[in-house]
């Protein structure tokens, strides 16, 4: 009689190394690593997984791990912010923050924040801003722009002498480009870490 095997425990383990080394096992890893004998049930495996998406696979056949197996934070339930209430803690689903925060993951990059121009719109030094680039901005949109050869974030405006560029601190001023002025991307999250 075949044993049962303990998918949570596989899907741990596979999660630790993947956390650990920042890639995925090979095929003898996973052998050790699952405690198996032939690589036939490391394959029998990797297709479980693929099945309930801890894992995907790329059209060159390349196995990648999912934001199910890396980047899946419980989802316990809402929270009010204005009076307090009776909160119960329910698992509701669990949420990638990836899928969460990232419409267009092969067109958004992460930044980290110098500087405090954008403090007043809730951006601080340290935080780290998701740009999606290939976006038309829109009037008041948070951009990412080279201006006269520089890199700065600031609200995206146009009016009849072209596009400016304002800041959200009352200690600096709207930019006009000299020269050029080219938008990086738009940004789409802020993501702030308190420690």
């Amino acid at each position: 009689m075949p044993r049962k095997t303990n998918l949570a425990e596989k899907v741990g383990c596979l999660r630790d190394f993947v956390r650990r080394e920042h890639r995925m096992p090979g095929y003898g890893e996973m052998l050790e690593l699952f405690n198996y004998r032939s690589k036939n049930a490391v394959y029998g495996l990797l297709k479980r997984l693929e099945m309930y998406g801890y894992l995907s696979k790329s059209r060159d056949g390349k196995i990648a791990p999912a934001s199910k197996l890396i980047g899946s934070i419980r989802l316990l339930g809402a929270v009010q912010a204005g009076f307090p209430s009776p909160a119960e803690e329910e698992l509701v689903d669990t949420l990638s923050l990836d899928e969460f925060l990232v419409e267009r993951p092969e067109a958004t990059f992460m930044l980290t924040v110098t500087g405090d121009s954008m403090i007043e719109a809730g951006i601080q030094p340290g935080d780290i801003v998701l740009v999606e680039k290939g976006v038309t901005p829109r009037r008041n949109d948070v951009v990412v722009a080279q201006v006269d050869g520089e890199w700065t974030l600031k609200f995206f405006g146009r009016d009849r002498q072209g596009v400016f560029l304002d800041p959200a601190n009352k200690n600096y001023q709207r930019i006009r480009p000299q020269q050029s002025c080219s938008i990086g991307g738009v940004v789409r999250s802020v993501i702030r870490k308190y420690r």
